[in-house]
């Protein structure tokens, strides 16, 4: 049976009570694979780029070149069988259905714990910690330390259904999460998530709902950490305030360079994701180019992602988007959180804030600790960018581990 608005994709849903929890596959239809190569074979290309760099955006022959392997050497069966082989689950939330994958611990003392993948990544960033964090013993921890993982699809993203309306805004998917976490049986859990992730964690600490124990977060929210005249300085265009450190006046810099020349993805889907969808649902090369961009922006190896990332990893994140047509209803959340206009009061609940050094703000604790009033833990470490999960699996595994250690 066809799952609703994704055409091509087909899985496990029958008739049955909405609070059902039931097992899920991805069967991608082999005429959806073969509509992409064609798609891809008969590519209209730009016109090369003018600079030699890609401050006008991803270069072509870089970008070419991954398309070719996508039409002629990838294999999307191989990450289809890789959650296939994971407990894959749909149950309906609040009028959806949601797709998560389930694991639970061989350990009995395993705390349960939601996390939450971001934009433009999806579950397949989050696999490689799946082992680390489940079975920390196979993997040079201990078991005080192993958890019951959840992983969740956003609304529109991914295999979870697409809202037809309006209103679904991290606040909704933060309450969402919740009483996904209370049907599968845990009345005690923690929330950990990066970009989006992050957002939504955050929700969820300040709606802190019964039973959250803390949250984890390794993107931080600016608006909520910055000092107020730093950021009434960024928003007014002014020079930076005088008496900065110089990590507050690297920091100053940095943010004025990301919303002058890196903020226009988020302006657009934030202001138009009906626009932007029309291409990137209709044409494979214009969905891999919206999405190879803020790879490159973001991660550890600045502008060059396959030295963070194999082509096959790139190309799972991708096709994912592209066979279930994501690319809109994932970008709609941008426009759904402006239209939100949340008040975002400081966190009070137990909260633990990992900052890597690719990442695009990486306060320090001070700034931090304006957002989340009972700050449990803090650590600036070596290595890996925005998708830590998926950049770090081993050195991310850890950081949750130690954010949480006290809460168990």
């Amino acid at each position: 049976m066809l799952l609703s608005g994704m055409p091509g994709v087909s899985g496990a849903r029958a008739q049955t009570s909405s609070v059902e929890i039931r097992p899920f596959r991805a069967d991608v239809a082999q005429s959806s694979v073969d509509d992409l190569r064609r798609r891809l074979a008969e590519a209209r290309w730009p016109e090369e780029e003018t600079v030699g760099d890609r401050s006008q955006g991803v270069q072509l022959a870089k970008l070419k070149a991954l398309m070719q392997y996508w039409e002629t050497g990838y294999d999307w069966r191989s990450a289809e069988a890789r959650l296939n082989a994971l407990p894959q689950f749909l149950t309906n939330v609040d009028g959806l259905d949601i797709h998560f994958i389930h694991v639970r611990s061989r350990h009995p003392n395993a705390l349960p714990l939601v996390m939450t993948h971001g934009w433009p990544g999806s579950v397949f960033e989050l696999l490689k910690v799946i082992g680390p964090l489940t079975d920390p013993t196979a993997h040079g921890g201990s078991a005080d330390d192993a958890f019951h993982l959840v992983l969740p699809s956003i609304p529109g993203f991914g295999f979870s259904e697409k809202p037809s309306g309006t209103g679904w805004n991290p606040g909704r998917v933060a309450t969402a999460w919740d009483t996904l976490m209370k049907r599968l049986g845990y009345t005690n859990y923690v929330s950990q998530g990066g970009d989006w992730g992050a957002i939504i964690s955050d929700a969820m600490g300040r709606q802190a709902h019964q039973g959250l124990l803390g949250i984890h977060v390794n993107r931080i929210e600016r608006s909520t950490t910055i000092p107020p005249e730093i950021g009434k300085a960024l928003r007014n265009g002014d020079p930076a305030p005088k008496g900065l450190s110089t990590e507050e006046r690297a920091l100053f810099d940095e943010a004025r360079e990301f919303l002058t020349k890196g903020f226009g993805y988020a302006a657009i889907m934030g202001t138009r994701p009906q626009t932007i969808g029309y291409g990137v649902s209709d044409s494979p090369v214009g969905l891999a180019a919206w999405i190879y961009d803020k790879l490159a922006d973001w991660v550890f190896t600045r502008g060059d992602p396959e030295r963070s990332f194999t082509r096959d990893e790139i190309l799972d994140n991708i096709s994912l988007y592209w066979f279930t047509n994501t690319g809109t209803s994932s970008g709609r959340i941008y426009w759904e959180n402006s239209a939100a206009n949340a008040k975002l009061v400081p966190i009070s609940i137990p909260a633990a804030v990992t900052v890597f050094p690719g990442e695009v703000y990486r306060p320090p604790k001070k700034w931090v600790q304006r957002a989340y009033t009972n700050l449990i833990y803090y650590n600036k470490v070596a290595k890996g960018g925005h998708f830590a999960a998926w950049e770090q699996p081993d050195l991310f595994s850890q950081e949750v581990r130690a954010a949480f250690r006290t809460l168990r």
